[in-house]
Protein backbone atom coordinates (compact mmCIF):
# COMPACT_ATOMS: atom_id res chain seq x y z
CA UNK A 1 0.00 0.00 0.00
CA UNK A 2 1.39 3.38 -1.04
CA UNK A 3 1.35 5.76 1.95
CA UNK A 4 1.94 9.51 2.03
CA UNK A 5 2.13 11.76 5.10
CA UNK A 6 0.48 15.20 5.23
CA UNK A 7 2.23 17.38 7.80
CA UNK A 8 -0.18 20.09 8.95
CA UNK A 9 1.37 23.29 10.28
CA UNK A 10 -0.49 26.59 9.87
CA UNK A 11 -3.07 25.09 7.49
CA UNK A 12 -5.51 23.37 9.86
CA UNK A 13 -8.37 22.70 7.48
CA UNK A 14 -9.70 20.18 4.97
CA UNK A 15 -11.11 22.70 2.48
CA UNK A 16 -8.79 24.22 -0.13
CA UNK A 17 -5.81 22.18 1.05
CA UNK A 18 -3.38 21.38 -1.81
CA UNK A 19 -1.04 19.14 0.24
CA UNK A 20 -3.94 16.93 1.37
CA UNK A 21 -5.42 16.81 -2.13
CA UNK A 22 -2.04 15.91 -3.68
CA UNK A 23 -1.40 13.16 -1.14
CA UNK A 24 -4.85 11.64 -1.60
CA UNK A 25 -4.45 11.70 -5.38
CA UNK A 26 -1.07 9.96 -5.35
CA UNK A 27 -1.38 7.50 -2.45
CA UNK A 28 -3.59 4.64 -1.31
CA UNK A 29 -3.65 6.01 2.24
CA UNK A 30 -2.46 9.13 4.04
CA UNK A 31 -1.39 10.00 7.55
CA UNK A 32 -2.73 13.45 8.52
CA UNK A 33 -0.09 14.46 11.06
CA UNK A 34 0.30 17.41 13.39
CA UNK A 35 3.40 17.68 15.58
CA UNK A 36 3.21 19.80 18.71
CA UNK A 37 6.61 21.25 18.02
CA UNK A 38 8.80 21.59 21.13
CA UNK A 39 11.03 23.89 19.09
CA UNK A 40 8.39 26.64 19.10
CA UNK A 41 6.93 26.01 22.54
CA UNK A 42 8.03 29.45 23.69
CA UNK A 43 6.17 31.11 20.82
CA UNK A 44 2.89 29.37 21.55
CA UNK A 45 1.38 31.78 24.10
CA UNK A 46 -1.70 30.76 26.07
CA UNK A 47 -4.27 32.29 23.72
CA UNK A 48 -2.74 30.68 20.65
CA UNK A 49 -2.37 27.37 22.46
CA UNK A 50 -6.06 27.39 23.43
CA UNK A 51 -7.16 28.38 19.93
CA UNK A 52 -4.88 25.67 18.52
CA UNK A 53 -6.58 23.07 20.73
CA UNK A 54 -9.93 24.08 19.21
CA UNK A 55 -8.44 23.87 15.71
CA UNK A 56 -6.95 20.41 16.18
CA UNK A 57 -10.14 18.96 17.60
CA UNK A 58 -12.14 20.43 14.75
CA UNK A 59 -9.65 19.24 12.14
CA UNK A 60 -9.87 15.74 13.61
CA UNK A 61 -13.67 15.93 13.41
CA UNK A 62 -13.53 17.04 9.77
CA UNK A 63 -11.22 14.17 8.89
CA UNK A 64 -13.37 11.65 10.77
CA UNK A 65 -16.42 12.76 8.81
CA UNK A 66 -14.46 11.57 5.77
CA UNK A 67 -13.32 8.30 7.31
CA UNK A 68 -9.95 9.54 8.55
CA UNK A 69 -8.49 11.00 11.72
CA UNK A 70 -5.74 13.35 12.85
CA UNK A 71 -2.55 11.90 14.34
CA UNK A 72 -1.07 14.26 16.93
CA UNK A 73 2.41 13.82 18.37
CA UNK A 74 4.77 15.98 20.41
CA UNK A 75 8.49 16.54 20.01
CA UNK A 76 10.96 17.78 17.43
CA UNK A 77 9.13 17.94 14.11
CA UNK A 78 11.83 16.24 12.04
CA UNK A 79 12.17 13.37 14.53
CA UNK A 80 8.44 12.76 14.81
CA UNK A 81 7.86 12.88 11.05
CA UNK A 82 10.73 10.45 10.54
CA UNK A 83 9.18 8.06 13.06
CA UNK A 84 5.84 8.10 11.23
CA UNK A 85 7.57 7.57 7.88
CA UNK A 86 9.47 4.59 9.30
CA UNK A 87 6.36 3.11 10.93
CA UNK A 88 4.26 3.34 7.77
CA UNK A 89 6.97 2.97 5.11
CA UNK A 90 5.68 6.24 3.63
CA UNK A 91 7.26 7.36 0.38
CA UNK A 92 6.39 11.07 0.50
CA UNK A 93 5.65 13.83 3.00
CA UNK A 94 3.57 16.85 1.94
CA UNK A 95 3.80 20.19 3.75
CA UNK A 96 2.78 23.80 3.13
CA UNK A 97 5.74 26.02 2.35
CA UNK A 98 6.62 28.46 5.15
CA UNK A 99 8.32 31.86 5.12
CA UNK A 100 10.09 32.31 8.45
CA UNK A 101 13.73 31.43 9.05
CA UNK A 102 12.56 28.68 11.40
CA UNK A 103 10.25 27.21 8.75
CA UNK A 104 13.06 27.21 6.19
CA UNK A 105 15.44 25.47 8.58
CA UNK A 106 12.76 22.92 9.46
CA UNK A 107 12.11 22.21 5.79
CA UNK A 108 15.84 21.80 5.03
CA UNK A 109 16.39 19.41 7.94
CA UNK A 110 13.25 17.47 7.07
CA UNK A 111 14.31 17.09 3.44
CA UNK A 112 17.78 15.82 4.43
CA UNK A 113 16.38 13.35 6.96
CA UNK A 114 13.71 12.01 4.62
CA UNK A 115 16.23 11.57 1.81
CA UNK A 116 18.19 9.19 4.00
CA UNK A 117 14.96 7.26 4.57
CA UNK A 118 14.20 7.06 0.86
CA UNK A 119 11.23 9.41 1.23
CA UNK A 120 10.46 12.60 -0.72
CA UNK A 121 9.46 15.94 0.75
CA UNK A 122 6.92 17.87 -1.30
CA UNK A 123 6.51 21.53 -0.27
CA UNK A 124 3.38 23.24 -1.61
CA UNK A 125 3.24 26.99 -2.24
CA UNK A 126 0.09 29.09 -2.11
CA UNK A 127 -1.32 27.41 0.98
CA UNK A 128 -0.72 29.97 3.74
CA UNK A 129 -0.71 32.96 1.37
CA UNK A 130 -2.71 33.89 -1.73
CA UNK A 131 0.40 34.46 -3.84
CA UNK A 132 3.57 32.59 -2.81
CA UNK A 133 6.56 34.68 -1.66
CA UNK A 134 8.87 35.14 -4.63
CA UNK A 135 6.13 34.57 -7.21
CA UNK A 136 6.13 38.29 -8.06
CA UNK A 137 9.37 40.28 -7.83
CA UNK A 138 10.69 43.57 -9.14
CA UNK A 139 13.50 43.68 -11.69
CA UNK A 140 16.89 42.75 -10.22
CA UNK A 141 15.54 42.28 -6.67
CA UNK A 142 14.24 39.34 -4.70
CA UNK A 143 11.25 41.11 -3.15
CA UNK A 144 9.17 44.28 -3.15
CA UNK A 145 9.99 46.78 -0.42
CA UNK A 146 7.01 49.05 -1.18
CA UNK A 147 3.42 47.82 -1.03
CA UNK A 148 1.82 49.77 -3.91
CA UNK A 149 3.92 48.30 -6.76
CA UNK A 150 3.73 44.90 -5.06
CA UNK A 151 -0.05 45.12 -5.01
CA UNK A 152 -0.19 45.92 -8.73
CA UNK A 153 1.86 42.82 -9.59
CA UNK A 154 0.00 40.73 -6.98
CA UNK A 155 -3.37 41.65 -8.51
CA UNK A 156 -2.20 40.73 -12.00
CA UNK A 157 -0.75 37.41 -10.82
CA UNK A 158 -3.88 36.40 -8.93
CA UNK A 159 -4.33 33.43 -6.62
CA UNK A 160 -4.55 29.82 -7.78
CA UNK A 161 -7.89 28.03 -8.12
CA UNK A 162 -9.61 26.74 -4.99
CA UNK A 163 -9.08 23.04 -4.26
CA UNK A 164 -12.22 21.18 -3.24
CA UNK A 165 -12.37 19.30 0.05
CA UNK A 166 -11.89 15.52 -0.14
CA UNK A 167 -14.85 13.19 0.16
CA UNK A 168 -12.87 10.35 1.75
CA UNK A 169 -9.64 10.08 3.71
CA UNK A 170 -8.13 6.67 4.35
CA UNK A 171 -5.57 6.38 7.17
CA UNK A 172 -3.43 3.22 7.49
CA UNK A 173 -4.09 1.07 10.55
CA UNK A 174 -1.82 1.10 13.55
CA UNK A 175 -0.54 4.69 13.46
CA UNK A 176 -0.68 5.89 17.04
CA UNK A 177 -1.04 9.40 18.34
CA UNK A 178 -1.73 11.41 21.47
CA UNK A 179 -5.01 12.44 23.00
CA UNK A 180 -6.14 15.69 21.42
CA UNK A 181 -5.49 18.79 23.55
CA UNK A 182 -8.37 20.76 25.05
CA UNK A 183 -8.76 24.49 25.57
CA UNK A 184 -9.82 23.88 29.18
CA UNK A 185 -6.35 22.53 29.97
CA UNK A 186 -4.62 25.79 29.04
CA UNK A 187 -4.03 28.32 31.83
CA UNK A 188 -3.97 32.08 31.40
CA UNK A 189 -6.36 32.31 28.46
CA UNK A 190 -8.05 35.64 27.78
CA UNK A 191 -11.68 35.42 28.94
CA UNK A 192 -13.07 36.76 25.66
CA UNK A 193 -10.98 34.57 23.34
CA UNK A 194 -12.91 33.55 20.21
CA UNK A 195 -13.64 29.96 19.24
CA UNK A 196 -11.13 28.26 16.97
CA UNK A 197 -11.51 25.61 14.29
CA UNK A 198 -12.45 25.33 10.64
CA UNK A 199 -16.19 25.17 11.21
CA UNK A 200 -16.14 28.35 13.29
CA UNK A 201 -13.91 30.05 10.72
CA UNK A 202 -16.05 29.11 7.75
CA UNK A 203 -19.22 30.21 9.55
CA UNK A 204 -17.57 33.53 10.36
CA UNK A 205 -16.43 34.01 6.77
CA UNK A 206 -19.90 33.22 5.40
CA UNK A 207 -21.56 35.62 7.84
CA UNK A 208 -19.02 38.34 7.05
CA UNK A 209 -19.54 37.98 3.30
CA UNK A 210 -23.29 38.09 3.76
CA UNK A 211 -23.64 41.04 6.10
CA UNK A 212 -20.32 42.77 6.80
CA UNK A 213 -18.15 43.12 3.74
CA UNK A 214 -20.40 45.61 1.97
CA UNK A 215 -19.64 48.31 4.54
CA UNK A 216 -16.00 47.35 5.05
CA UNK A 217 -14.41 50.12 2.98
CA UNK A 218 -16.29 52.83 4.85
CA UNK A 219 -16.30 51.33 8.36
CA UNK A 220 -13.14 49.26 8.82
CA UNK A 221 -11.53 51.98 10.99
CA UNK A 222 -14.64 52.48 13.16
CA UNK A 223 -13.41 51.36 16.58
CA UNK A 224 -16.79 51.12 18.28
CA UNK A 225 -18.51 49.69 15.20
CA UNK A 226 -16.27 46.62 15.25
CA UNK A 227 -16.80 46.33 11.49
CA UNK A 228 -13.71 44.31 10.56
CA UNK A 229 -13.92 40.64 9.59
CA UNK A 230 -12.15 39.22 12.70
CA UNK A 231 -10.82 36.50 10.40
CA UNK A 232 -7.16 37.09 11.26
CA UNK A 233 -6.91 34.26 13.83
CA UNK A 234 -8.37 31.83 11.29
CA UNK A 235 -6.00 33.03 8.60
CA UNK A 236 -3.08 32.66 11.00
CA UNK A 237 -3.94 29.06 11.91
CA UNK A 238 -5.12 28.28 8.40
CA UNK A 239 -8.63 27.24 9.37
CA UNK A 240 -9.63 29.57 6.53
CA UNK A 241 -7.49 29.56 3.40
CA UNK A 242 -6.56 33.03 2.11
CA UNK A 243 -7.06 31.88 -1.49
CA UNK A 244 -10.64 30.82 -0.83
CA UNK A 245 -11.27 34.01 1.17
CA UNK A 246 -10.03 36.12 -1.75
CA UNK A 247 -12.12 34.27 -4.34
CA UNK A 248 -15.27 34.40 -2.24
CA UNK A 249 -14.81 38.09 -1.46
CA UNK A 250 -14.36 38.94 -5.12
CA UNK A 251 -17.44 36.92 -5.94
CA UNK A 252 -19.35 39.09 -3.45
CA UNK A 253 -18.02 42.16 -5.29
CA UNK A 254 -18.12 45.84 -4.48
CA UNK A 255 -15.74 48.37 -2.90
CA UNK A 256 -15.83 46.60 0.46
CA UNK A 257 -14.70 43.35 -1.12
CA UNK A 258 -11.85 45.06 -2.93
CA UNK A 259 -10.74 46.74 0.29
CA UNK A 260 -10.80 43.39 2.08
CA UNK A 261 -8.80 41.65 -0.67
CA UNK A 262 -6.29 44.50 -0.46
CA UNK A 263 -5.76 43.54 3.19
CA UNK A 264 -5.04 39.97 2.09
CA UNK A 265 -2.45 41.46 -0.27
CA UNK A 266 -0.89 43.34 2.65
CA UNK A 267 -0.62 40.02 4.48
CA UNK A 268 1.12 38.46 1.48
CA UNK A 269 3.37 41.52 1.18
CA UNK A 270 4.68 41.04 4.70
CA UNK A 271 5.20 37.34 4.10
CA UNK A 272 7.30 38.00 0.99
CA UNK A 273 9.38 40.59 2.86
CA UNK A 274 10.08 38.15 5.68
CA UNK A 275 10.83 35.31 3.27
CA UNK A 276 13.51 37.46 1.63
CA UNK A 277 14.74 39.10 4.83
CA UNK A 278 14.29 36.61 7.71
CA UNK A 279 16.28 38.81 10.08
CA UNK A 280 13.48 41.42 9.89
CA UNK A 281 11.75 39.34 12.57
CA UNK A 282 14.13 40.89 15.10
CA UNK A 283 16.28 43.51 13.32
CA UNK A 284 15.41 46.82 11.67
CA UNK A 285 14.56 46.44 8.00
CA UNK A 286 15.67 50.04 7.46
CA UNK A 287 17.50 51.36 10.47
CA UNK A 288 16.93 54.89 11.70
CA UNK A 289 19.86 54.51 14.13
CA UNK A 290 17.53 54.91 17.07
CA UNK A 291 18.74 54.97 20.66
CA UNK A 292 15.52 53.79 22.24
CA UNK A 293 14.57 54.72 25.79
CA UNK A 294 14.32 52.24 28.62
CA UNK A 295 11.15 53.26 30.41
CA UNK A 296 9.88 50.28 32.43
CA UNK A 297 7.18 52.19 34.34
CA UNK A 298 5.78 53.76 31.19
CA UNK A 299 5.90 50.41 29.36
CA UNK A 300 4.02 48.78 32.24
CA UNK A 301 1.37 51.51 32.13
CA UNK A 302 1.03 50.98 28.37
CA UNK A 303 0.72 47.20 28.78
CA UNK A 304 -1.92 47.53 31.51
CA UNK A 305 -3.98 50.15 29.69
CA UNK A 306 -3.23 52.91 32.19
CA UNK A 307 -1.49 55.56 30.10
CA UNK A 308 -4.13 58.19 30.84
CA UNK A 309 -5.08 58.35 27.16
CA UNK A 310 -8.42 56.53 27.07
CA UNK A 311 -8.38 55.37 23.45
CA UNK A 312 -4.92 53.82 23.93
CA UNK A 313 -5.99 52.21 27.19
CA UNK A 314 -9.21 50.86 25.68
CA UNK A 315 -7.31 49.13 22.89
CA UNK A 316 -4.76 47.63 25.28
CA UNK A 317 -7.53 46.33 27.54
CA UNK A 318 -9.33 44.82 24.57
CA UNK A 319 -6.11 42.98 23.74
CA UNK A 320 -5.85 41.54 27.23
CA UNK A 321 -9.53 40.54 27.38
CA UNK A 322 -9.97 39.09 23.89
CA UNK A 323 -6.47 38.19 22.75
CA UNK A 324 -7.28 40.36 19.75
CA UNK A 325 -7.30 44.06 18.97
CA UNK A 326 -8.99 46.20 16.33
CA UNK A 327 -6.52 47.08 13.58
CA UNK A 328 -6.89 50.83 14.12
CA UNK A 329 -6.18 50.19 17.79
CA UNK A 330 -3.00 48.33 16.87
CA UNK A 331 -1.77 51.27 14.86
CA UNK A 332 -2.45 53.94 17.47
CA UNK A 333 -1.13 51.90 20.44
CA UNK A 334 2.03 51.07 18.49
CA UNK A 335 2.56 54.70 17.53
CA UNK A 336 2.11 55.73 21.16
CA UNK A 337 4.79 53.30 22.35
CA UNK A 338 7.42 53.83 19.66
CA UNK A 339 6.88 57.48 18.76
CA UNK A 340 5.34 59.19 21.81
CA UNK A 341 7.20 57.17 24.46
CA UNK A 342 10.13 56.40 22.11
CA UNK A 343 10.45 52.79 23.24
CA UNK A 344 11.91 50.03 21.05
CA UNK A 345 9.35 48.42 18.74
CA UNK A 346 10.58 44.98 19.83
CA UNK A 347 9.20 45.63 23.32
CA UNK A 348 5.75 46.19 21.86
CA UNK A 349 6.03 43.31 19.42
CA UNK A 350 6.89 40.89 22.25
CA UNK A 351 3.93 42.04 24.32
CA UNK A 352 1.55 41.69 21.41
CA UNK A 353 2.85 38.18 20.69
CA UNK A 354 2.30 37.23 24.32
CA UNK A 355 -1.44 37.85 23.91
CA UNK A 356 -2.51 37.97 20.26
CA UNK A 357 -4.32 34.87 19.07
CA UNK A 358 -3.40 35.91 15.53
CA UNK A 359 0.21 36.56 16.57
CA UNK A 360 2.15 35.99 13.36
CA UNK A 361 5.86 36.75 12.99
CA UNK A 362 5.54 38.26 9.52
CA UNK A 363 2.52 40.46 10.18
CA UNK A 364 3.21 41.36 13.80
CA UNK A 365 6.90 42.21 13.49
CA UNK A 366 6.66 44.00 10.16
CA UNK A 367 3.59 46.01 11.16
CA UNK A 368 5.43 47.09 14.28
CA UNK A 369 8.42 48.10 12.16
CA UNK A 370 6.11 49.93 9.75
CA UNK A 371 4.78 52.00 12.63
CA UNK A 372 8.24 52.51 14.13
CA UNK A 373 9.53 53.82 10.81
CA UNK A 374 12.21 51.12 10.62
CA UNK A 375 10.30 48.93 8.16
CA UNK A 376 8.71 49.47 4.77
CA UNK A 377 6.79 52.69 5.50
CA UNK A 378 7.72 55.46 3.09
CA UNK A 379 6.93 58.01 5.84
CA UNK A 380 9.09 56.76 8.72
CA UNK A 381 8.47 59.78 10.94
CA UNK A 382 4.65 59.79 11.01
CA UNK A 383 3.16 60.07 14.49
CA UNK A 384 -0.46 59.19 15.27
CA UNK A 385 -1.85 61.62 17.83
CA UNK A 386 -4.16 59.58 20.13
CA UNK A 387 -6.55 62.49 20.63
CA UNK A 388 -6.88 63.08 16.89
CA UNK A 389 -7.31 59.35 16.36
CA UNK A 390 -10.00 59.20 19.06
CA UNK A 391 -11.91 62.12 17.57
CA UNK A 392 -11.82 60.55 14.12
CA UNK A 393 -12.43 56.86 14.89
CA UNK A 394 -14.36 56.94 18.19
CA UNK A 395 -16.07 60.33 18.04
CA UNK A 396 -18.71 59.74 20.72
CA UNK A 397 -16.46 57.62 22.95
CA UNK A 398 -18.43 54.35 22.71
CA UNK A 399 -15.29 52.25 22.25
CA UNK A 400 -13.60 53.82 25.26
CA UNK A 401 -16.64 53.38 27.49
CA UNK A 402 -16.84 49.71 26.46
CA UNK A 403 -13.30 48.91 27.59
CA UNK A 404 -12.50 51.50 30.29
CA UNK A 405 -15.25 51.10 32.89
CA UNK A 406 -13.84 53.92 35.05
CA UNK A 407 -15.01 56.28 32.32
CA UNK A 408 -18.36 54.63 31.56
CA UNK A 409 -20.38 57.54 32.96
CA UNK A 410 -18.51 60.27 31.09
CA UNK A 411 -20.73 61.46 28.27
CA UNK A 412 -19.78 62.16 24.68
CA UNK A 413 -16.34 63.10 23.46
CA UNK A 414 -15.31 64.35 26.91
CA UNK A 415 -14.42 60.73 27.67
CA UNK A 416 -11.24 61.21 25.63
CA UNK A 417 -9.87 63.97 27.89
CA UNK A 418 -10.78 62.95 31.46
CA UNK A 419 -7.90 64.99 32.93
CA UNK A 420 -9.90 68.12 32.05
CA UNK A 421 -12.62 67.16 34.54
CA UNK A 422 -12.58 69.06 37.80
CA UNK A 423 -13.83 68.65 41.34
CA UNK A 424 -16.46 65.98 41.89
CA UNK A 425 -16.42 64.99 38.23
CA UNK A 426 -12.70 64.14 38.44
CA UNK A 427 -13.16 62.35 41.75
CA UNK A 428 -15.87 60.19 40.21
CA UNK A 429 -13.27 58.70 37.86
CA UNK A 430 -11.60 56.91 40.76
CA UNK A 431 -8.00 55.94 40.20
CA UNK A 432 -7.98 56.42 36.45
CA UNK A 433 -4.58 58.04 35.86
CA UNK A 434 -3.58 61.35 34.40
CA UNK A 435 -1.54 61.14 31.18
CA UNK A 436 1.89 59.61 31.67
CA UNK A 437 3.33 62.01 29.09
CA UNK A 438 2.22 65.28 27.54
CA UNK A 439 1.85 64.77 23.82
CA UNK A 440 3.88 67.87 22.80
CA UNK A 441 6.74 66.67 25.03
CA UNK A 442 6.65 63.20 23.50
CA UNK A 443 6.62 64.62 19.98
CA UNK A 444 9.51 66.97 20.71
CA UNK A 445 11.55 64.09 22.20
CA UNK A 446 10.92 61.95 19.13
CA UNK A 447 11.92 64.74 16.76
CA UNK A 448 15.13 65.29 18.67
CA UNK A 449 15.91 61.59 18.56
CA UNK A 450 15.39 61.45 14.79
CA UNK A 451 17.17 64.79 14.20
CA UNK A 452 13.97 66.36 12.91
CA UNK A 453 13.92 69.52 15.04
Amino acid sequence: MRVHVVLFTSDLRVHDHPPLRAALTAADAVVPLFVRDTGVAGFLAANREAFLADCLRDLDAGLRERGGRLVVRSGAVVDEVAKVVTETDACAVHVAGGVSAYAHRREDRLRDTLRRLGCDLVAHDGVVTCVPPGAVTPDARDHFAVFTPYHRHWARHGPRAVVRAPRAVRVPDGVGGEVLPERADVAGVSPGLAEGGERAGRALLTSWLRSGIGAYEDRHDDLAGDATSRLSPHLHFGTIGPVEAAHRARAAGGPGAEAFVRQLAWRDFHHQVLAARPDAAHADYRTQHDHWRRAPREVEAWQEGRTGYPVVDAAMRQLRHEGWMHNRGRLLTASFLVKTLYVDWRVGARHFLSLLVDGDVANNQLNWQWMAGTGTDSRPNRVLNPLTQAKRYDPDGAYVRRWVPELADVEGSAVHTPWKAAGLDRAALGDYPDPIVHLPDGLARFKRARNLD
